[in-house]
């Protein structure tokens, strides 16, 4: 099998382009990015109870090199921002810890202790920010925490700065826009497994850092590997224009709904003038529909949303930040700063629309779409994150859907089968390499790849189209802008190179798990239903929840797990169930999703049971396993 290789004279020549291409004169993001230093986390390595390393900035520590022709210069200098790590301070009482993982962690300094905003991926990371900023501005209590939005970067932490005890006994408020729970629940169980696996891909997180691997993902340098961990709310933003006063600073909240998160907020400091734009205004074009998967983000109530927060809060704010990167000030620069971030989604969405409506399909208006020249010189609207290429084809799929109208792609051959008849129609799989390789010579890596990815398909088995197929996303990889693109080729090639990496992130944590309503635990298991095993089986159970007083009936039918609450004033006469289980919400969830043994806890009193009980097992008997290792490069 081949090893890594260096950028062929195609791509080294179109790196060099784009050094040639763009203003890397401009150095005042590498002012804003060091503005407010105060100290670096040394070594910038933080680990877990067992010694694992679960983050390591200090591996970026090549980024300070001049760029390579293995990298794009333009994500080059977009890492290096991104990798400088520390406490920041923003403004006066307002402070961020950067770059010891994918998001920011801010802290605003109240009257009694500090509000702690975002509080990182992971406990580890979170409970190291923290104690960096303690280091350095006294041991003062976390008396909030605001989750901005329902992504996991911005709560997943948030036990390694407080606890349940100090949530419960009043001593820190969670605050949070409304419906977050349900939307970080959803996102990280439901799809959760497929999203995982592919964010290993997204954000490169087995990849060797270097310059011919991991030098980032545009966003954040890549994700923590620590402790994802979750406390509810409790208190709810629910409207714009509501004003919390919180340990004596008040915040006035913007909601954003449907942007960046579909439960997502922005808000205002009046007294400290300063606006968190949480992650709907970055430095980079972010995803309108993430490669690691998610439901379709709405460009154009986004776009809405930046006149908004425009027209409410730039002319009263001297520094804007947000959850990634680094601040913007002065009320003139912050403007323009979301006044360009604000044209650049409305014009992806309209521009998108206007096309479709000329007939054109997602990937033609992609290949031929071009921003306006004031937006694309704008270093903060580069597609570090989000492409403009993959986010044109997200428009295209929130109104159109996967069918672009053309009859023959009604009804394709799955990829197997369509790879083989590729092959066979072009001649078997030699004659296809040879063409392959006479193709990378010319440089036209992106038909290799799609040529080369027919004869692995229908011969996953056949070295030298896998070696081929890693060469040509490596030169992929190298060429790319975007982090998560080379992350995505890079990733491919290191896994055709050398097996599967998995998924280095959990896709299961338990705080989340303990999250689910009961609604949400039963929505979970019925994704599990093997239904074509199923069909024909006939299984009820109630489940009497005793701490939420209520009756929740599952009804496995036509391999489709049916449930509801049974409620008297549905007006329905149900019949008897063949099993009743009682018992707290706590079991049902440790029955349900693993961990608790069911006789045991029948035989101790914790759970009641009653009726037939051979048919729970029966039941369990129809469930699959979710695979958080499947194959993405090869069938």
């Amino acid at each position: 099998m081949s090893e890594p290789d260096g950028a062929t004279p195609e791509i080294a020549t179109a790196n060099a382009g784009v050094a040639e291409g763009l203003p890397f004169s401009d150095d005042s993001d590498f002012l804003d990015a060091e503005r407010g230093f105060v100290a670096a986390l040394t070594p910038g390595v933080v680990t877990g109870d067992a010694g694992t390393v679960v983050w390591d900035n200090d591996s970026y520590a090549f980024l300070e090199e001049p760029c390579p022709p293995t990298a794009n210069p333009s994500l080059w200098r977009q890492s290096r921002l991104v990798a400088k790590q520390g406490l920041f301070e923003v403004a006066e009482r307002i402070y961020q810890v950067r770059g010891l993982d994918l998001s920011n962690m801010t802290l605003v300094e109240g009257e009694a202790g500090v509000i702690v905003i975002d509080p990182l991926i992971s406990a580890e990371t979170a409970a190291a920010a923290l104690a960096l900023y303690r280091a350095h501005r006294g041991d003062r209590p976390v008396t909030a925490v605001i989750y901005t939005h329902s992504h996991i970067d911005h709560f997943g932490g948030v036990k390694g700065v407080t606890t349940a005890e100090e949530v419960a006994a009043g001593r820190c408020a969670i605050l949070a826009p409304v419906g977050l729970v349900e939307h970080a629940v959803a996102e990280n169980v439901y799809a959760g497994t497929a999203m995982g696996r592919r964010a290993a891909y997204m954000y490169g997180a087995a990849l060797p850092r270097g310059p011919r691997g991991a030098i980032g993902a545009g966003l954040g340098q890549t994700t923590s590997t620590g402790t994802p961990t979750l406390l509810a709310p409790t208190v709810d933003v629910s409207r714009t224009g509501q004003v919390e006063t919180v340990d004596g600073v008040r915040i006035e909240f913007q909601m954003t709904p449907g942007t960046e998160a579909p439960s997502e907020m922005n808000f205002y400091f009046p007294d400290l003038r300063a606006l968190c734009m949480a992650e709907n205004a970055t430095h980079t074009l972010h995803n309108l529909l993430t490669l690691r998967g998610a439901l379709v983000r709405d460009p154009h109530v986004w776009s809405k949303y930046l006149t908004e927060s425009i027209n409410r809060y730039a002319a009263r704010s001297d520094v804007l930040f947000a959850s990634h990167h680094w601040p913007t000030w002065g009320t003139e620069r912050l403007t323009e700063f979301l006044s360009l971030q604000r044209d650049l989604y409305g014009y992806l969405h309209d521009q998108t629309l206007r096309r479709i409506n000329q007939g054109r399909t997602g990937i033609e208006i992609a290949e031929e779409f071009e921003l306006p020249p004031a937006v694309a010189r704008a270093w903060h609207t580069r597609g570090y994150y989000g492409s403009v290429s993959h986010n044109v084809k997200a428009v295209y799929q929130r109104y159109m859907g996967w069918f672009d109208g053309n009859p023959a792609h009604l009804w394709e051959h799955p990829p197997t089968e369509s790879a083989k008849r590729h092959v066979e129609f072009m001649g078997g799989a030699a004659e296809v390499l040879r063409k392959a390789r006479e193709s990378f010579a010319a440089g036209d890596f992106r038909w290799v790849a799609q040529v080369v990815n027919y004869v692995i398909f229908a011969d996953p088995d056949n070295a030298e189209a896998r070696a081929l197929q890693a060469d040509t996303y490596e030169q992929l990889g190298f060429g790319a802008e975007n982090g998560t693109w080379r992350n995505f080729y890079l990733t491919g090639a290191y896994e055709l190179r050398h097996g599967s990496v998995g998924t280095p992130t959990s896709p299961s944590a338990p705080d989340i798990a303990a999250a689910l309503s009961v609604e949400q635990v039963f929505d979970a298991l019925s994704l599990r239903v093997d239904g074509p095993r199923a069909w024909a089986a006939q299984v009820v159970v109630d489940w009497h929840v005793t701490d939420e007083n209520l009756v929740h009936r599952t009804q496995l039918r036509n391999g489709l797990l049916v449930h509801f609450d049974l409620d008297g004033d549905l007006g329905a006469e149900f019949p008897a169930a063949d099993a009743t289980f009682t018992l707290a919400r706590p079991l049902l969830l440790g029955v349900l999703l693993g961990g608790v043994d069911l006789g045991a806890a029948i035989a101790d009193g914790r759970i009641v049971a009653e009726g037939d009980l051979g048919k729970l097992a029966e039941l369990a008997g129809y469930l699959d396993a979710p695979d958080p290792d499947f194959s993405i490069v090869t069938p």
